[in-house]
């Protein structure tokens, strides 16, 4: 039978089951809605998956980023919102190229020995091999997307979208081609962006330089002007010495030139306000081709830029007797040669950061070069906003003061907004052979380039400016982050907006939120704001009207998820050796018990600790929740042979009981109802930490530590119990712990899948518990269930405490003496037999005074004495008071110092200075308690 659970609590033996159940069944499919509405009258909520690497493997940021949105789309489908989770890979150009490159150097070959076509093909044959191994991986660990929906960067459907944004943007003045500084990496020989290059910081030196200055005869003067540098090969590239116009040091040298070491030809002492007289010698070497300042001063002195290396990073022909050398090569060349003729002034130590291209690690070079650019700052040519001016309103609030999209943290907003405002012209174009290869043709003839028109299909076959067919198409290839910032749009349909895809865009667009990390907040997230508003706002909203910019972004809310640490709250990296693999801790504790890790440590702002120690606790945890089940299993059975049987449509949605119904009934009742209030509150804010520790708390203290425990009397199966009374304990148990299980279930999938088909017996009402509602608080509260609970769990938690003090055997059942107001003394006889049992206490005397001599603890509610024959140890009975009244005392100073302050009192909300005074008031009764005990001791 479905209900014979094994003994032991085995994650992998159900994870792989219901993993594959999940997908073979095909259950979180999302169809495209009749209207736009969800099942509820709710817009649906969508989320799209940022698209991992189809290079990559989970790491431990792809399963805290995934587990919270598996979390937030499992609980809006079973609050019965339509729920679509959309996933997909990101073909990464840099990073696969480089990865294909290695596997051609392995077996002797390269993509030039095999040529641009056949080297995509064997990247393609590369992809189909290997480039789903991330996706296999979200299979495994259960993630609820939508399968069918699956996309690829490189999908034809994809690609026609960018190829149709690079065309609009083109046409409508937005794209250009330029030379400009870009990094560039000699190992991937392709230019990359700021946002691809780290930064580290590194010794190096800095070396002073002796450029000559020339007479009015052309020859040296004897007078020198110092320049430093950190990269002197450069040099070999200077066309000009920068000062401050103003620099009284060098007034005397206005309209000089100077003679370029190594190189011997002249090049101009400029005056530029950019200089800091502050810094250094106060004159800086200009080389326009090698550092993107340098490169502004040549345009505003209309300097010529030397290009002095190749894209290897070797030295080319305009180095002269250094070309063919590699740049530090060259460098230690430079140097020499500088020493050697007395124009090398110093050399210093210097620390400073070094750019390194974040997918190869080697040093990047700023180099001059010929790339395609998008005009973000720029109005089009049919006027209106920018890019970039759209991008920012969409997060500044409007003049009601609304937001067309949303950040938490809301810290992000401000960072977003001041990058934004700063941002340069965005280059898009990649020295590679792997990407959205660029469509534009360059003519032969007349040099001028040709871009097909929008919505065209068919590559131009002449120039549009000669007529000339010697037309050859751009090599470069788009920046990945151009097709992934298109997503958005492009999984609805854009540009071909059918009847089939304008079903899918009306319902589904804008995405409902972006779970994403801080890295790639421009990388991406502001890309897809940018591209989004831009082109969404062509596609008229289903009822034809214009789509207004809060319709037109790709998302209404992102929520910026922090960083996963190690235990110490170290960045992980291989370097330190602290990278923690997420597989092989699943294949330890199991996928629920790291999600619910996560979850549990996940708050908005705060970075997670990663501590193995805690996800073996919830691997525990997981093990608590399959013992209870077990325990109910076997009652449930039990209950079957005498004919008691649970009703199953009592089943699904939030249980209640009868006011007569006993205390542990109700109180547990309405202790789910209040758990489930407060789980929905906390996700709706991101607060999965708050989430889980609520669904924790209920789980293992109310439900197994105290309700389990108590309900154990009520199950009574002989023949003369009231088999009411056992149906009614039974219906309250299964019905209570099946909507604990939906509680959980976004957490702990596996688990809770596992059991909830176990609660039916193998015929449940749905294909899968994430199919079922999710429990809403419904405000079901039992205020006098949860006094009278309070006080009876207290009860007996002081019983076992002076039980442990005075060393009383742990099966023994002694009797204690309670001395509490009438009104709760019929609490705890209505409950005697509840306190008997899990206080050991074999019989409760209700009394008018504790029995002197008899050691007792004291509450604000009661006093209880354990009546256990011991001699009192009268000194350390009077040290433990001695310490309660010190702590008492204590505690009153502290109240007496902030109820006496009248700031404090004016500031303060109503219900904190209340709770202070009621605190205060408990602290003294307990105060008055501990003196009297204390006076009552006997004398040694």
């Amino acid at each position: 039978m479905p209900h014979d659970l094994p003994k032991a609590y085995d994650p992998a033996a159900i994870e792989d089951h219901w993993a594959g159940y999940w997908v073979r069944e095909n259950l979180f499919v999302t169809p495209t809605p009749a209207q736009s509405q969800g099942l509820d009258g709710q817009s649906p909520f969508t989320i799209l998956l940022p698209p991992p690497n189809v290079t990559g493997r989970l790491h431990m940021g792809h399963m805290l980023n995934q587990t919270e949105m598996d979390i937030l789309t499992r609980w809006r489908r079973m609050s019965g919102r339509l729920a679509l989770w959309l996933p997909g890979t990101d073909h990464a150009g840099i990073a696969t190229q480089m990865m294909v490159e290695r596997q051609l150097a392995e077996e002797g070959s390269s993509r030039q020995k095999l040529g641009r076509e056949a080297f995509v093909e064997r990247v393609w044959e590369w992809r189909r091999h290997y480039g789903g191994a991330i996706l296999e991986q979200m299979k495994r660990l259960g993630a609820s997307v939508d399968w069918s929906r699956e996309f690829f960067t490189m999908d034809e459907r994809l690609s026609v979208a960018v190829r149709e944004a690079f065309v609009r943007l083109y046409h409508q003045g937005l794209i250009y081609r330029g030379a400009y500084i870009v990094n560039w990496c000699p190992r991937c020989q392709t230019a990359i962006s700021d946002l691809e290059v780290v930064h580290q910081e590194q010794k190096g030196h800095l070396w002073e330089i002796r450029y000559p200055v020339l007479g009015d005869d052309g020859r040296d003067s004897g007078e020198f002007v110092t320049v430093a540098t950190t990269r002197p090969e450069t040099m070999l590239g200077d066309t000009a010495v920068a000062i401050h116009p103003e620099d009284e040091r060098y007034l005397h040298l206005h309209g000089k030139k100077l003679r370029l070491p190594l190189m011997n030809r002249e090049v101009p002492i400029i005056l530029d306000e950019w200089v800091s007289r502050e810094f250094g010698t106060g004159a800086v070497k200009v080389t326009p081709a090698h550092d993107p300042n340098d490169f502004a001063i040549a345009e505003r002195h209309h300097l010529p830029a030397v290009n002095v290396m190749d894209d290897r990073a070797h030295i080319n022909a305009e180095g002269g007797a250094y070309a063919g050398l590699d740049r530090y090569v060259a460098r230690k060349r430079v140097v020499a040669d500088l020493e050697a003729q007395g124009l090398l002034a110093t050399v210093k130590d210097y620390t400073n950061s070094v750019g390194h291209c974040d997918r190869c690690k080697t040093v990047v070079e700023p180099r001059l070069s010929t790339q395609w650019f998008v005009a973000v700052n720029k109005q089009p040519k049919a006027g209106g906003a920018s890019m970039a001016e759209l991008a920012r309103d969409a997060v500044k609030p409007d003049a009601g003061g609304n937001k067309a999209i949303r950040f938490t943290p809301e810290n992000y907003e401000k960072i977003y907004l001041e990058w934004m405002s700063n941002i340069h012209d965005w280059c898009i174009s990649r020295q590679l052979w792997w990407g959205h290869r660029i469509p534009a043709w360059h003519c032969a003839a007349c040099h001028m380039i040709t871009v097909p028109e929008a919505n065209s299909k068919a590559d131009p076959a002449a120039c549009v400016h000669c007529g000339s067919k010697e037309i050859a198409q751009e090599t470069d290839v788009l920046d990945t982050w151009f097709s992934s910032g298109l997503l958005p749009v492009s999984v609805f349909g854009w540009p071909n907006i059918t009847p089939e895809t304008r079903a899918d865009f009306d319902a589904f667009y804008p995405t409902s939120l972006l779970v994403t990390g801080f890295d790639i907040l421009f990388f991406w997230v502001a890309r897809m704001i940018m591209l989004g508003c831009w082109f969404s706002a062509e596609v008229p909203m289903a009822d034809g009207s214009k789509r207004e910019l809060k319709d037109s972004v790709p998302f209404r809310e992102v929520y910026i998820h922090a960083l996963v640490r190690d235990a110490n709250r170290e960045k992980m990296s291989k370097t330190k050796g602290n990278v923690i693999d997420p597989i092989e801790i699943v294949k330890q504790f199991g996928t629920d018990a790291v999600r619910f890790t996560l979850a549990s440590m996940a708050s908005p702002g705060t970075d997670i600790a990663f501590n193995v120690a805690r996800t073996e606790g919830y691997r525990a945890f997981a093990n608590k929740i399959w013992n209870a089940a077990r325990f109910i299993f076997m009652n449930v059975d039990r209950a079957a042979e005498v004919g008691i049987t649970v009703d199953p449509s009592v089943l699904g949605s939030m249980p209640t009981v009868a006011a007569g119904a006993p205390l542990e009934a109700r109180w547990i009742v309405a202790e789910l109802h209040a758990t489930a209030a407060k789980v929905n509150e906390s996700l709706e804010h991101y607060r999965f930490d708050e989430a889980a520790s609520s669904v924790y708390q209920f789980f293992w203290g109310s439900f197994c530590d105290w309700y389990l425990e108590i309900v154990k009397l009520r199950l009574d199966f002989s023949e003369t119990a009231d088999k009411a009374k056992t149906k009614a304990a039974l219906t309250t148990l299964v019905s209570v712990f099946e909507a604990a299980l939906r509680l959980l279930s976004p957490f702990m999938p596996f688990l809770t899948e596992e059991l909830w088909h176990a609660v039916y017996d193998g015929k449940p009402p749905a294909k899968s518990i994430a199919l079922t509602p999710f429990p809403e608080g419904n405000g079901h509260l039992d205020d006098a269930a949860e006094t009278d609970m309070g006080v009876l769990q207290s009860l007996i938690v002081e019983t076992r405490a002076l039980r442990k003090e005075i060393g009383v055997e742990e099966k023994a059942n002694t009797p204690i003496e309670v001395r509490i107001e009438r009104g709760m003394q019929i609490v705890i006889e209505d409950n005697a037999e509840v306190v008997e049992r899990l206080a050991r206490a074999g019989v409760v005397q209700f009394v008018d005074r504790i029995t002197n001599g008899l050691s007792k603890h004291s509450t604000i509610d009661f006093d209880v004495a354990v009546v256990y024959e011991r001699t009192v140890d009268a000194a350390a009975e009077r040290e433990r008071m001695t310490r309660d009244i010190a702590k008492y005392e204590k505690g009153l100073a502290a109240a007496a110092r902030q109820l006496g302050n009248d700031a404090f009192l004016k500031k303060a909300p109503e219900q904190v200075v209340e709770g202070l005074k009621k605190q205060e008031a408990e602290t003294r009764l307990l105060l008055e308690k501990a003196r009297a005990a204390l006076a009552a001791l006997p004398e040694n």
